[in-house]
């Protein structure tokens, strides 16, 4: 594959290239293409993309979302679940104190 800067623009066959289109695999100069959802985009392929319905290419995209939502409820309540589970399983003789004067009268 050849370098960027020895290709030509697709619509301005004088100017050399400085992008190559994502969608349509196109060569064009800065002054032929857009920034778009942090890509760089020419005028026929960002034509086509605004052209697809607003539900349609925003439906996964909070779907996305709620499923991440979602994970992250699950994992919070299950971290708390078993840390939980945790201070229940231990004796009641380290919560009211007695363990630690066990430990003291051994020690003498």
């Amino acid at each position: 594959m050849s370098d960027i800067a020895s290709r030509r623009c697709f619509n301005h066959p004088e100017r050399e290239a400085a992008v190559i289109c994502p969608e349509c695999k196109k060569n064009f100069c800065r002054e032929c293409v857009t920034e778009h959802d942090d890509r760089m985009l020419c005028a026929q392929c960002l034509q086509k993309l605004l052209k697809t319905p607003f539900i349609k290419r925003f439906r996964l995209r909070y779907l996305k979302k709620f499923a991440q939502c979602l994970l992250g409820f699950l994992i919070a309540w299950m971290f708390f679940y078993y840390l939980g589970e945790i201070l229940l399983s231990i004796p009641a003789s380290f919560h009211e104190g007695t363990i630690w004067k066990g430990v003291e009268s051994s020690d003498k």
